[in-house]
């Protein structure tokens, strides 16, 4: 597929891949070349106070699990026939 680079150095996608995407208006990307490439990696942007609530979760399930107030499987069948158990 081609594409042209426009004015203000803006470039249009081409449907099929928007569309294959599920790409819509104002999603952002994360634009960085790569061996020669141009590439663009669509993100999801989040407020800091949500990422300072998901960090502040992460770092409470750290401490339960060092703890040992959660268990650490390392074998699926064991997890699945706990899940079974609830």
């Amino acid at each position: 597929m081609l594409s042209e680079m426009r004015s203000r150095s803006q470039v249009t996608m081409p449907k099929e891949i928007v569309g294959s995407m599920g790409l819509k208006d104002g999603d952002k990307f994360e634009v960085f070349e790569k061996d020669g490439m141009i590439c663009f990696m669509p993100v999801a942007v989040y407020p800091k106070s949500y990422i300072e609530k998901l960090e502040a979760i992460a770092d409470e399930t750290m401490e339960d699990y060092k703890s040992g107030k959660i268990k650490a499987y390392t074998d699926i069948d064991e997890l699945i026939e706990d899940l079974k158990s609830l």
